[in-house]
């Protein structure tokens, strides 16, 4: 489901849409302020979704519903340009508010979850981990083995020891165990 919302005076659902493609099409016609995405309906929580509309209506915002209070979710959605992101177990109280804060310019996330994100972006900045070494760990942690990890990054299996190695002194882990509970508590396995 999509809605689409115009904010000028008060709020106004302009229209509702069952797909991308008819989202789409009815922001171009309606040319509305606000359109708010429920993310369980979308192919891939609606990020595709989400960047298609802002690509093709300069000046639209995007506010996400969602069941997933997790910050990697959260996160995805604001990185691929949402300005809001509320979660559907708080829909009653927080859906218009999310909607005013989006439409004066604002960002709007519901206040546990955006302290997890603030606390998990602290932790990613404290991170010594390299964008690569995370790949790695992730695909470690999945259970790939050196060489289809080789094979899935196009880097040698040597650079994949030197990977692992560098991850496990990094991090000061010894077993697999210990780079899969990281890996778990930092959001790598979530697929």
């Amino acid at each position: 489901m999509a809605l689409l919302v115009n904010a000028e005076d008060d709020l106004e659902a302009v229209g509702e849409a069952g797909s991308e493609a008819e989202a789409a099409a009815a922001a171009h016609v309606l040319e509305p302020d606000i359109v708010v995405l429920d993310a369980s309906v979308w192919t891939d929580g609606g990020s595709d979704a989400i960047e298609g509309l802002l690509r093709e209506h300069a000046g639209l915002r995007v506010v996400v519903l969602s069941v997933q209070d997790e910050p990697q979710p959260a996160r995805a959605a604001f990185d691929r340009g949402a300005s809001g992101y509320v979660l559907k177990q708080a829909l009653d109280e927080e859906l218009v508010p999310a909607i005013r804060e989006v439409a004066a310019g604002g960002r709007y996330v519901h206040p546990e979850l955006g302290a997890r994100l603030i606390a998990a972006e602290q932790r990613r900045a404290a991170d010594p981990l390299s964008d690569r070494e995370r790949e790695v760990l992730g695909l470690l942690a999945f259970g790939h083995t050196n060489q289809e990890i080789a094979g899935k990054l196009f880097i040698s299996v040597r650079t994949v020891e030197a990977h692992r190695t560098h991850i496990m002194q990094k991090l000061r882990l010894s077993t697999r165990a210990e780079l899969v509970r990281y890996a778990l508590d930092e959001g790598l396995l979530e697929a």
